[in-house]
C-alpha cells in the first residue's frame, strides 16, 4: 500500500520541530526519501514512446517510468535554452532576474548563481542530506588564470589563459554540493575536461584537433553548420564540437558514459557508508545534446538518425540508474525526477526528413519562445509514495522544483528566495486535478518574453526569437506588433489573435511586466 505525501510530511515535520528545539540542524529521518535528478540536454518531450504514439524512437526505461509514477503534460522548463533554465531549476528563479545567468556562457565564463542564493542542494543540505552534481555544469566556474586577468579563450589559436594545475576557486561545491563531478559546459564547448571537486582531473592539455580531425572524407554539411567556424571539428549532422583545449585522456565519445560510471559509484558509495542519511544527486547529462555520439551499443538502432540512438542510450541510463537503486535496496524510497533543461533542437528539416516530431505538436524548438522551445518531458518516480501510471495536466515550471522539495521536507525558505517556485506537492497526496499555479513567464535565446495564463499565452513581440527563423519580425502598419494565442485550443500557436483581442493583450501584458519587475 502506497503511504502518502501527509504521512512523510507529518514525519518530517515532527523531526524538525523536535531538532529546532534541541538545536540541531539536520531536519531528516530515515523516512526521508533519497533524490535524484535525471536532467537531460536538449530532449523533447515526443521523444519519449509513452508520451507520444508516435515517437519513432523506443523508450522503455522512461515509458515503464511513466506507468511507475506520474508523468507531467504541461511542463516548461523556465527558459528555452541550457544555462537560464538549469539556474532556474537549482535556485527556483528566473534567469533573467540575474544579468549573468539570463542567456547561455561558455566554459571559462564566471558563476553565475549569487553567493548568497540559495539553491536545492544548500536547502537540502542544511536539512542533512548528502548533495552531489555529477555531469554537465554550465553554470560558470572561477578559473584560476596564469596572467591573473579574467579567463579567457583565444578564438584564433583555440587556447586560454586557464592555469588547470590550480583548482577553481568557485563552482558548484559553493553553492550547496558536498560533491561535484562536472563538466563545465556542453559538450560542443571548451574546455574539454573533468572537476573533480573544483581540481581538473588531467590537467595535461591538448587542443582537440590535435586528437580529431576537423573533417572526414565523408563530411557533408547540414543547417547545424552554422554554429561552427573553418577551426571547428565537424564531421557529420550533429556531431561536431568547437575547437578548444582538451584534457589529454578526455574522450568526446565516453564522457556521458563516463558521468553515468561516476554516478552510480556514488549511490553505491553513500549507501555502504551511510545507508540512514538521504542524499540529492543532481545527474545533468550532455546528451543528446550535440555532438550526437552514442555509444556502439546503440549506434544504429533507432529508426531515425544519430539523435535517436542517442535518445536511446538517455532510456538506458535511466534504466541503470534504477538497477542500481534496486540493487542497494533503496529503489521504493528514492523519488526519481526525470526531466529536460529545454525543448529539442529539431528543426523543420528534420521533422520532415524522419517523420519524427521531437517537440510532439508544439510550435518551434529549442531557443524559441514558442512552447518547442520551453515545453519538456519531466517524469517523476517514487514507489512507496506515487501509485503509477498518473497524470498531471496543468501548468508546471521547472522552477517549481525548491518550493515543492522545501515542503516536502517541511523546511521554510529564506527571504526572496525561491522568488519564483510554486509548490506542486499536492500531487504526492493525488491530488492532480488542481492546479498549483496560474500564469508562468517564458523567455526564448533572444530575449523575447511571452507569458501564458488561464488558457492564453502572449509574446511581447513577432517571430520566434531563438533558433527557427525568422528570428524578429518587423511589425507592418496596422498589423500585429505581439502575438496571442488560445494556448489551451491552439497548441501550434497557428492564430494570432493579437488584434482581436486588445484587451486581453494590455491584460497580459500588465501581468508580464509586473512579474518581471519583482526582485
Amino acid at each position: 500500500m502506497k503511504r502518502s505525501f501527509r504521512f512523510f510530511a507529518v514525519i518530517f515535520l515532527a523531526v524538525g520541530l523536535a531538532q529546532v528545539c534541541f538545536g540541531q540542524k539536520k531536519a531528516v529521518s530515515e523516512k526521508s526519501p533519497n533524490i535524484i535528478i535525471i536532467l537531460a540536454d536538449d530532449m523533447g518531450y515526443g521523444d519519449i514512446s509513452a508520451l507520444n504514439p508516435d515517437s519513432k524512437i523506443r523508450t522503455p526505461s522512461l515509458d515503464k517510468l511513466v506507468q511507475q509514477g506520474i508523468s507531467f503534460t504541461n511542463a516548461h522548463s523556465s527558459a528555452s535554452v541550457c544555462t537560464p533554465s538549469r539556474y532556474g531549476l537549482l535556485t527556483g528563479r528566473y534567469a533573467f532576474r540575474s544579468k549573468t545567468a539570463a542567456y547561455g556562457i561558455g566554459g571559462f565564463d564566471r558563476p553565475v548563481i549569487e553567493a548568497e542564493r540559495e539553491t536545492l542542494a544548500s536547502t537540502l543540505k542544511k536539512s542533512g542530506y548528502a548533495t552531489a552534481v555529477i555531469g554537465k555544469w554550465h553554470l560558470g566556474l572561477e578559473w584560476q588564470t596564469k596572467d591573473g586577468l579574467p579567463a579567457k579563450l583565444d578564438q584564433k589559436t583555440g587556447y586560454s589563459n586557464v592555469d588547470y594545475s590550480k583548482e577553481v576557486k568557485k563552482g558548484p561545491n559553493n553553492v550547496g554540493f558536498d560533491y561535484s563531478f562536472i563538466h563545465p559546459a556542453s559538450l560542443d564547448i571548451p574546455p574539454y575536461v573533468f572537476l573533480r571537486n573544483h581540481k581538473v582531473i588531467d590537467p595535461d592539455i591538448v587542443l582537440t584537433t590535435s586528437v580529431y580531425p576537423a573533417r572526414k572524407e565523408s563530411t557533408l554539411y547540414a543547417w547545424d553548420k552554422k554554429h561552427t567556424d573553418s577551426l571547428a571539428v565537424y564531421w557529420e549532422k550533429g556531431v561536431w564540437w568547437r575547437q578548444g583545449e582538451m584534457s589529454k585522456s578526455f574522450r568526446i565519445e565516453t564522457c556521458q558514459s563516463t558521468i553515468v560510471k561516476e554516478g552510480i559509484a556514488f549511490i553505491d558509495s553513500q549507501v555502504s557508508k551511510n545507508a540512514a542519511q538521504p542524499f540529492f544527486l543532481y545527474l545533468p547529462l550532455t546528451g543528446p545534446h550535440t555532438p550526437w555520439m552514442p555509444g556502439d551499443k546503440f549506434r544504429g538502432k533507432s529508426d531515425i538518425c544519430l539523435y535517436g540512438d542517442f535518445v536511446m542510450e538517455i532510456d538506458d541510463i535511466v534504466a541503470q540508474i534504477k538497477e542500481t537503486l534496486i540493487r542497494n535496496q533503496i529503489d521504493e524510497n528514492t523519488l526519481i525526477i526525470f526531466a529536460s533543461d529545454n525543448g529539442a533542437y529539431w528543426p523543420e528539416e528534420e521533422i520532415t526528413l524522419h517523420r519524427h516530431d521531437s517537440n510532439s505538436g508544439t510550435r518551434g524548438q529549442k531557443g524559441d519562445v514558442w512552447d518547442g522551445g520551453h515545453r519538456i518531458p519531466l517524469i517523476m518516480s517514487w514507489p512507496e509514495v506515487i501509485q503509477g501510471n498518473a497524470q498531471y495536466s496543468h501548468l508546471l515550471s521547472l522552477t517549481d522544483f525548491f518550493a515543492t522539495l522545501s515542503d516536502l521536507l517541511g523546511l521554510a525558505s529564506s527571504e526572496n528566495q525561491g522568488r519564483d517556485s510554486e509548490s506542486f506537492s499536492k500531487v504526492f497526496d493525488a491530488e492532480w486535478d488542481k492546479p498549483h499555479r496560474n500564469a508562468m513567464v517564458h523567455h526564448s535565446s533572444g530575449n523575447l518574453y511571452g507569458i501564458r495564463s488561464e488558457g492564453w499565452k502572449f509574446i511581447e513581440g513577432l517571430g520566434s526569437g531563438g533558433f527557427t527563423d525568422p528570428t524578429r519580425i518587423t511589425p507592418q502598419s496596422g498589423g500585429p506588433t505581439g502575438q496571442l494565442y488560445r494556448i489551451g485550443s491552439d497548441r501550434e500557436e497557428q492564430e494570432n489573435l493579437f488584434l482581436s483581442y486588445p484587451e486581453k493583450v494590455v491584460e497580459l501584458n500588465e501581468l508580464l511586466n509586473k512579474i518581471r519587475e519583482r526582485n
